[in-house]
């Protein structure tokens, strides 16, 4: 193709580099237009929908030169576009990124935006918890859709926790969004939710060597949780009712695990949410169910 001059035209060259590169993806996009539609308009400072009219305007050398370094960088590095830009989106929202916390993406998002319904009534929803926050994405969003609610982000990582901060800072959400340091509920004390919701790390130890390496610049204490990958998910089994109001809800994402789960645990309800965009592998138990098994999760050593 001739030498691209546009913005449009610059994210069709992209797109072509980096299907030739033969790269990975997952961290908000899942093909190659969308990841270089997301290098070139960050690069150019267009927004996330710029109107047809700037997309066609034609781009200086400079700024020429600047999309196709990002581009190469994309190639050679094999990190998250998210990495290179500083920048993700989730639930409609702009964040900070940075190595020290995951790339926010998640199916959870549409559950936020959609206010957890219709399995809570959200003007009666005051208190919530995100466990294992990572770069705060999920707590902002829920502080934004539950603006009567306060929110506690938690994390055992406290380089993740200054990503959380910096993103609570950025959408004005101090007065609402605590971060808390905290492993799994150990810090929490007494507290209790109407709603807790967390994507926990679930990736099995020995499956990290095997991922793309644009997962492998991610944190390693976000993504692996032991031998199985679902450590972290039975400590929030097994503690979960002791920190939820009456009628409150769990909410945890623990994607291709789903299968290991259910098979560990057949006689549990979990409610597995179906989402209008994509995404599967969250699960959902209301308080009182978690109360009713709470002997098998107190029985399971490891899943």
């Amino acid at each position: 193709m001739p030498a691209p001059e546009t913005a449009r035209e610059l994210i069709e060259w992209g797109a072509g580099q980096l299907d030739k590169a033969g790269l990975a993806y997952g961290h908000g996009t899942d093909n190659a237009y969308d990841e270089a539609a997301a290098l070139v308009l960050s690069a150019l400072q267009l927004g996330l929908y710029p109107e047809a009219d700037r997309l066609d305007a034609p781009v200086s050398a400079d700024n020429i030169s600047k999309v196709m370094q990002l581009i190469e960088l994309r190639i050679s590095t094999r990190k998250p576009a998210a990495y290179l830009t500083g920048e993700a989106w989730f639930a409609g929202m702009p964040f900070y990124i940075d190595e020290r916390a995951l790339v926010p993406r998640s199916p959870l998002a549409e559950l936020v935006e959609n206010r957890f319904s219709p399995w809570v009534i959200a003007g009666r929803v005051k208190h919530m918890l995100d466990l294992c926050t990572g770069s705060g994405c999920i707590a902002c969003a829920c502080a934004v859709a539950f603006p009567a609610a306060r929110v506690d982000a938690a994390d055992l990582s406290a380089d993740a926790l200054a990503v959380a901060g910096r993103n609570i800072r950025r959408h004005a959400l101090e007065q609402r969004v605590k971060p808390v340091e905290s492993d799994l509920f150990a810090a929490l004390g007494g507290l209790s939710y109407d709603i807790i919701v967390s994507n926990p790390p679930y990736v099995p130890r020995a499956a990290m060597p095997e991922l793309p390496a644009e997962y492998r610049h991610e944190p390693a204490i976000g993504l692996v949780a032991g031998e199985h990958g679902l450590d972290i998910v039975l400590q929030i089994l097994k503690n979960a009712q002791y920190y939820l109001n009456e009628g409150g809800i769990l909410v945890v994402e623990v994607g291709c695990s789903q299968p290991m789960l259910e098979s560990a645990f057949p006689g549990v309800p979990f409610t597995w949410l179906d989402f209008e965009y994509g995404g599967e592998g969250v699960f959902l138990l209301e308080r009182s169910q978690l109360e009713n098994h709470q002997p098998t999760f107190d029985q399971a050593v490891t899943v």
